[in-house]
């Protein structure tokens, strides 16, 4: 067990949740209309990524009205608008490498926007590959142990493994399971038959290496990551960094 957590970046990201939850719910349906469509059809189970998309909004009480319409959307039945999927890399404040999931209409609109905010908090825009090769692709699950008392880690690394995990990560107050992209429903599938409560799943970019932040330049990043998290066309935003405790 061993590597960089995830969860305290994950838990303030939960945090904005009810401060903003009609722009969080937007990026969720727009998330399902673009799995349904370009995934394999309106079928979760035929679809791995539709049906990672709806445990992402589920998770986060989307309403089950909301989910359906954008399912209908994404596979033709209701009209919807048609997204463009990007992915943008650049820099921040002390080097950090920051990779954005962009669902966009317009694609030179969110680029010059993009821009803006990077300028604006200390960074940069890059060229495509400029720090994607710092991130691996993975699912990615969070069970915090609060929610597990009496959880034994020893036996969870196994039980993970054994259910088709590639690493477990021990952090003191969650663990944290990489999967293959494809492997993620079946550990959760694993999970739930154990009664293991799993505080959040996703697919997400993990970094290889962490860049260590504190004071100014770790402000900066964090209003770096916050203004582009509160932009329309921004579904993820991943950072190589960690932050030091004050």
């Amino acid at each position: 067990m061993s590597g960089h957590s995830k969860w305290s970046t994950i838990k303030r990201k939960k945090a904005k949740v009810d401060a903003q939850r009609g722009k969080i719910f937007t990026k969720l349906a727009k998330e399902i209309i673009v799995a349904a469509r370009q995934g394999g059809g309106g079928d979760p189970e035929a679809n791995m990524r539709l049906k990672n998309a709806i445990a992402k909004a589920k998770e986060a009480n989307l309403p089950n009205d909301n989910i359906q319409r954008a399912i209908q959307k994404g596979a033709g039945e209701l009209d919807g608008v048609n997204y463009e999927e990007i992915i943008y890399e650049g820099y921040g404040p002390g080097g950090t490498a920051v990779m954005l999931d962009i669902m966009t209409d317009n694609r030179n609109r969110t680029a010059a926007e993009i821009r803006h905010c990077f300028s604006r908090f200390g960074g940069n825009l890059g060229e495509t590959g400029c720090v994607s090769w710092m991130f691996d692709t993975n699912g990615l699950v969070i069970v915090e142990k609060a929610a597990n008392p009496g959880l034994d880690a020893d036996e969870f690394l196994l039980l993970a493994l054994d259910a088709g995990a590639v690493d477990v990560r021990e952090e003191d107050d969650s663990l944290e399971v990489i999967t293959e992209q494809a492997q993620l429903s079946q550990v959760l599938d694993v999970l739930e038959v154990e009664g293991i409560k799993v505080s959040h799943s996703s697919i997400a970019k993990i970094p290889n290496n962490t860049v260590s932040l504190s004071g100014e330049q770790a402000e900066q990043i964090m209003k770096l990551m916050d203004a582009l998290e509160d932009h329309d066309d921004v579904q993820d935003v991943y950072a190589n960094c960690q932050f030091e405790e004050e």
